[in-house]
């Protein structure tokens, strides 16, 4: 099994190679790499070099007792390109991990070809943060798996979701380690997207989920990327990369076409 190690934590890995831009695929919170599984075969079967990552504290990377702030994920993932040399990749992250392709973007404008960010709260709503210190606060208690769960049915998936995935979501993100998921969250509550204003010069695509309650504020959004391609997802919920998986493909391949990548 592929693993790197950087400053004493082991980042896990897989790739596929192939003659096309790379790309790279960056999961969200309490999740790891199996979550873009859809988008991993899909752009390997049309030839591009597919790196699949698990983000440091998620799946079999390794979990230092630290701050997660989205800050240090991109770290990360900018390293691990570096490390593999890999030439102007194609970041598609979701949710968390589409703030963490937002956020190389703007702080390492010279190494990605193209961002995709798939229902990602990349600027927060104000209830939206309003909520965040009582739901960390009961993420830290001793109910957090209960908590965790709760959070994920309400606010991530659709009573429409396919049933046995939704099951495994749950299960899978429910076995997240408390002060990883703690502190990567509050990392998310914390990241100001405004200090990029000006900084993204790459082609940007922002594809959002069908839900009640948009994810992001998307007029805050445009303003900070004003010529970015949006799309939405018919029917389904958060996880819109694993419950309808054609259209979300369908609409980066679409993008990635438009940009000449």
């Amino acid at each position: 099994m592929p693993f790197l190690d950087r400053d004493g934590c082991t980042l896990y890995y897989e790739m596929s190679p192939g003659p096309s831009r790379p790309v790279v695929l960056i999961h969200g919170w309490c999740c790891d790499h199996s979550y873009l599984a859809p988008q991993a075969s899909h752009f390997a079967g049309r030839g591009h070099l597919v790196v699949s990552l698990d983000l440091r504290g998620h799946g079999r990377s390794g979990r230092p007792h630290q701050a997660y702030p989205i800050g240090a994920f991109a770290d990360d993932v900018a390293w691990l390109c570096g490390a593999l040399n890999l030439s102007k990749p194609i970041l598609i992250g979701h949710s968390m991990g589409g703030i963490v392709a937002f956020d190389i973007a703007a702080r390492y404008p010279d190494l990605p070809g193209a961002v995709a960010m798939l229902d990602s709260a990349i600027v927060l709503p104000e209830a939206t943060r309003a909520a965040i210190p009582a739901f960390l606060e009961r993420l830290r208690g001793p109910d957090y798996v209960a908590t965790l769960r709760a959070y994920v049915k309400e606010r991530l998936l659709l009573p429409t979701d396919d049933a046995i995935r939704s099951a495994a979501i749950l299960e899978g993100m429910g076995e997240a380690t408390q002060f990883v998921a703690a502190a990567s969250f509050e990392g998310l509550g914390d990241y100001d997207s405004s200090a990029a204003r000006g900084r993204v010069k790459v082609p940007a695509l922002y594809i959002a989920a069908d839900e009640p309650v948009p994810r992001c504020d998307m007029e805050g959004l445009f303003d900070l990327l004003p010529g970015l391609r949006y799309g939405q997802t018919v029917g389904s919920g958060h996880f819109c990369q694993l419950e309808v998986p054609d259209q979300v493909n369908a609409m980066i391949d679409r993008f990635v076409t438009l940009a000449r990548l």
